[in-house]
Formats: structure tokens, sequence, C-alpha cells
């Protein structure tokens, strides 16, 4: 959700609220006020009626039916008025309607004293004996059987009870009435007139919010390599009529400033690493020529030492010493031409520029080469190389991918060691592309895994027993570039002691051929 949306939607919340709490308040002030003068006209029907017969105690000592006939007569046109005589205890003595009630039932007496107390008060709610769960309006009025003296004890109440009506048509009408009164009027006219402002306000700060936002996005989106706003961001995210000097001012310059300094970071970061890869690039093949023609000449002088050692058997041993030194320099020179070369062509991989030639082969093929490839030197070793069957196509770069499984065999064949098994594997799962390399080798450490695609990474026991060499942390790496280059990822699933599989997740461009 937008901040604009969750803005607006605050805002007509509040206003709903708003609107809703003005209504109920006219709503409970003109029940207060019905309340009120409900409460105003029985205490004057009490004080009229107290007034005019002071004798309804004793009368009703002398004949109950004719008081309680007396009090019907005198609500007659009032079907929301119950009129009763209590004693002063609070039992109902006699009522002006039928009222079923408990023998010694009693009125509570709070309401009544309030009510008939000498205090001024608004209203009193009470309980109606016909309908106690019922709050009603009560008014009361003392009764003294010598009422000639207002000092003598009160010796019962004459209880008006008024029950609400419920919303009649002219309740109706009265209330519309009042809720059409100027002053409540206006209240409304403010309370919508502040909406209205709230609504432009919220629109005058989601404005250059949005457009701040959109400018963000488009970086975002296009990177730092991406062209230049066409307008400087101050100018993107300005609000007609508003102060440059204001907060969103402020934010866009700073962001305008900060996206130049991030640009030119990100030029100078893009020119030395072009630089980087450049030289990279023009060292390994300027090293290339040199390292091989040290390595021929080595050979060439270890071939020459081997004739010279069978001419002249009585320096057998000198010649063997001499031997082994060309084969230690031998070996160093072929190492490092082959980390010349892998550097080489990390930095070809890593080029912005770099293209894939992806064609179309079949994958059976494909491991059947990469097999065929180090098959001599895997039956020198003593291990078995083999290739399964598979009726796949891909579309891949052949030529890095062939280079991807060639390095995965060649650390399979460092440290499997004589009587192991190397297995080259293609499947198709879930719209990806397995290519895996799996071997019965040393395996891999747990602590060391997570890292072993690192670049110049080396395991803590990197030498290979199968050869005694050590890696470089590059082969590894290169599988990886070309994986991503594919728009893939690669895995390692590897138990020490048991073996290793590393395995190449291609996106599929083929389905299975049966």
């Amino acid at each position: 959700m937008s901040v604009r949306l969750k803005i607006a939607l605050t805002i007509l919340l509040a206003g709903l609220l708003t609107a809703i709490g003005v209504l109920l308040t006219v709503v409970l002030a003109f029940q207060r006020f019905e309340y009120e003068s409900a409460y105003q006209r029985a205490n004057a029907f009490l004080l009229r009626v107290a007034q005019q017969h002071p004798e309804l105690l004793e009368s009703h000592r002398r004949a109950p039916d004719q008081v309680a006939a007396f009090l019907r007569n005198l609500v007659l046109y009032e079907p929301d008025v119950r009129l009763y005589l209590l004693d002063a205890q609070g039992a109902v003595l006699a009522a002006s309607g039928d009222v079923s009630l408990a023998p010694g039932y009693r009125v509570p007496m709070a309401p009544v004293r309030q009510a008939a107390g000498a205090s001024p008060v608004t209203y009193v709610m009470g309980t109606d004996p016909a309908d106690p769960a019922k709050p009603a309006v009560v008014a009361a009025r003392p009764l003294r059987q010598q009422s000639i003296r207002p000092d003598a004890a009160v010796d019962g109440f004459l209880y008006f009870v008024c029950q609400p009506m419920p919303f009649s048509a002219d309740r109706v009408a009265t209330l519309r009435g009042t809720l059409a009164q100027p002053g409540l009027m206006m209240i409304l006219l403010v309370v919508v007139g502040m909406a209205v402002l709230a609504a432009w306000v919220t629109a005058t700060v989601t404005r250059p919010l949005a457009r701040l936002t959109t400018a963000v996005s488009d970086v975002t989106r296009d990177g730092l390599d991406g062209p230049a706003p066409a307008a400087p961001l101050p100018a993107l995210v300005q609000v007609p009529g508003t102060d440059a000097r204001d907060e969103f001012g402020q934010l866009a310059r700073g962001m305008q400033a900060m996206l130049q300094t991030l640009r030119s970071q990100w030029v100078t970061l893009r020119r030395l690493d072009h630089f980087r890869r450049e030289s990279v690039s023009n060292l390994s093949h300027d090293l290339r020529s040199p390292l091989t023609a040290t390595t021929a000449c080595l050979e060439t002088l270890d071939n020459r030492w081997a004739a010279s050692a069978a001419q002249t058997p009585e320096r057998a041993a000198d010649h063997a010493m001499d031997r082994e030194l060309i084969g230690v320099a031998l070996r160093n020179t072929r190492n490092a031409a082959r980390l010349v070369q892998a550097m080489g062509d990390l930095a070809q991989l890593d080029e912005p520029a770099f293209e894939l030639r992806p064609e179309e082969l079949a994958l059976d093929d494909l491991l059947n080469d990469v097999a065929m490839r180090f098959a001599a030197r895997a039956a020198a070793q003593g291990v078995t190389l083999t290739a399964q069957e598979t009726a796949l196509h891909a579309r891949v770069d052949v030529e890095l991918i062939e280079r991807a499984l060639a390095n995965l065999v060649e650390n399979s064949l460092k440290f499997t060691p004589t009587g192991g098994r190397i297995t080259l594997q293609a499947r198709q799962a879930d719209g990806w592309l397995h290519l895996g390399v799996s071997d019965s080798g040393a395996g891999i450490a747990p602590a060391d895994q997570p890292h072993l695609f690192d670049r110049f990474y080396q395991a803590r026991h990197s030498a290979a027993p199968a050869t005694g060499e050590g890696g470089k942390g590059l082969g590894l790496a290169i599988v990886k570039r070309i994986a991503e280059l594919h728009g893939g990822t690669v895995g390692i699933d590897s138990r020490e002691g048991t073996g290793t599989t590393v395995t190449l997740k291609l996106p599929a461009s083929q389905p299975v051929l049966q």
C-alpha cells in the first residue's frame, strides 16, 4: 500500500469518526434534553398532585382500590408514564397499572431519596417496578400523614416513572430539526473544511514524494550505468509554489549530490576494474610464452639427462639427483603456467562485454569428449572414469561448459586415490539442467565447502593425495563464473571419506528426449 493511499485512508477514517462523534454527541444531547424535560414535567406533575391530594396515604388506608383507580385516571392519557404510591421503606402500595409484583417487593430507595431530596438535580434514573431491568427517568414526592407540618416524618412517596419511548416520527422530526440548527451546521462545515484542507496537504506532501520515488526507481532500474536524469532532481521534485529551501528541496539536493558522487565513484571503479582485467590479461599473455618455452627446455633437459644416465652408469646417482631437481622445476613451471592461464581466463570471463556463443548439442557427446580427454591420465592413476549415457540436448556455450567440466574432472583426479571412480552425469528436473561430476575421493571438510568457489581460496588440506599438488583456488571460481554467465548456479555435496559431487545447475532450453 502506497503512502498516498495510507494518508488518504487515514484522513477518510478520521473524517468518518469525527462525523460519527458529532452525530453521537448530538443524539446524546438530544436524549439528555428529553430526560431533563421529562424530569421537570414529572416534578411539576407530582407537586400539583401532592398539593391537591395530600390525603393519599390516608385514603389508601381506607380504600386501596379507589386510590389505584385514582392513580390510573391521573396518567390515563400518558402511555409512557407509571405512577406508584410507596410507603416510607419503598414498598409499593398502589400502582397506576396492572403490575404483578412479588410479595414484599420494594423499590430501591437511593434514586427515590435523590429525586425527593432538596438538592436540585438535572434528572434521576431509577427502577420501574413493572420492568426492573430497564432504567427509566424517575421523580418522587414525599408524603406525610400530618401534611400541615413540613418537618413531620415522611410516611410515603408518590413515585413517578417515565419510560423512554422509541423514536417515533415526531421525535425523528424533532431530532432532524435539531441537527439543522446553525451551530451544528457550522460544526459540520468546519469538519468538512478540515477534511478538504487535509486532503490538499496530503496531495502537496505525497506529490513530491512520488516524484522523488520515481527518480530513485529510475536509478534502481537503470543502475549507475544508466542515463543521467533529464533534469536535476530538485527540478524533478519541485512543487509549484513551494519554496526551494523547504525540506523536500533539501532532500532532493542531497539525493542529487549523492547520486553524482556515486556515479563519479562508479566510473572510477569501472575504469580501475577494466585496467585490472586488462593488465591481468596482458600479463597472462606475456607470461604464457616464456613459461611454455621454459617448460619445453626443462623437458628437453630431462630427456638428455636420462640418455646420459643410460650411457654412463657410474654417474647414475648424480644424474638421478639432477633429474629430481629438474622435475621439481618442471612441476613448478607447469603450475605457474596453469595459474597464468586461469587468471587470464577469469579476466576474460569478467569482462562486461563478454558474450556467450551458445549452440545446441547432445550432452552425451559432450560428456564422452570430456571423459576421453582425461582417460589416459585416469588410467595411469588407476581411476575409473565414465560418462553416463543421456538423451538430453542443451543450448550452451560448448567451449565454456567443456572447460567447466574439465576443471571438475581435473580436481576429482587430484583427490581420488587409486581404485576410485569418477562419473560424469546429466539430468533434467524442474526446468533445470543438472551437469555433475562425482568422485569417490577423500571428500571436503564442511568448514571449507562454503568457500570453495571463492577466488584464490585453498582448503586446509589442499595437497592432492593422488598427485601431491596443491590447488590455486581458481579452477572452481572459473566453474562458478561459467555457470553464472549461463544464468545458473553451482553446488557441492561432499562428505569426508566418502566422495564429492559438484553440480552445475543451468536453465534447461530443451525438453527431455525419449
